[in-house]
């Protein structure tokens, strides 16, 4: 069962690879209306990463504002005449936030940079207010990693998943498209 996504504060949406998060919250943002910010923080690394970013933007309504922020997403935004923020995806700004370290930057150096970047993201949302959709990988019920890079990840988007779910006021996992209410 899910209860109403507020108009205003954060909704942290998590689940697993092609859970329907994405969709979820692209329909969320239809229906209410609003002028919308999508905020992608893929970045194209290879062929096949450029061909679904392509894909991505293409699928989505023109009226709809597009910021491409592979890093510093809450630093980035000053001002948003948009109703619904979309960001989409805490699992790929992470990764591009790891990625941009030194190759064997320090554990405690790499949950700092991730602390900073979820406050801040927490802080742009409460200085701009508005709907905020946060969509993100939920990596916890899966194996461990069996490589040290793996593991620091998966520990990193842990955390960061965390801290914005301690920040949001509702928190939706989603299970083979089904949106349920964690908070």
């Amino acid at each position: 069962m899910i209860s109403k996504i507020p108009e205003n504060g954060m909704t942290l949406i998590l689940g697993g690879a092609r859970s329907g998060k994405s969709t979820f919250a692209e329909q969320t943002a239809r229906e209410s209306g609003k002028p919308v910010l999508f905020i992608a923080t893929a970045a194209a690394g290879d062929e096949e990463m450029a061909e679904r970013i392509r894909r991505h933007r293409a699928s989505r309504p023109a009226g709809w504002q597009t910021l491409e922020l592979p890093m510093n997403v809450g630093r980035s935004l000053e001002t948003t005449e948009a109703g619904v923020v979309i960001v989409d995806c805490i699992t790929l700004l992470v990764s591009n936030i790891l990625l941009a370290l030194p190759e064997n930057a320090p554990e405690d150096t790499v949950m700092e940079e991730i602390r900073a970047e979820m406050d801040n993201l927490i802080a742009a949302q409460a200085r701009l207010g508005g709907r905020w959709l946060v969509v993100s990988n939920e990596v916890g019920l899966g194996l461990v990693p069996p490589y040290p890079l793996g593991r620091l990840y998966r520990d990193a988007l842990g955390r960061a998943n965390q801290i914005l779910a301690a920040a949001a006021s509702r928190v939706i996992f989603l299970v083979a498209g089904l949106p349920l209410t964690v908070k």
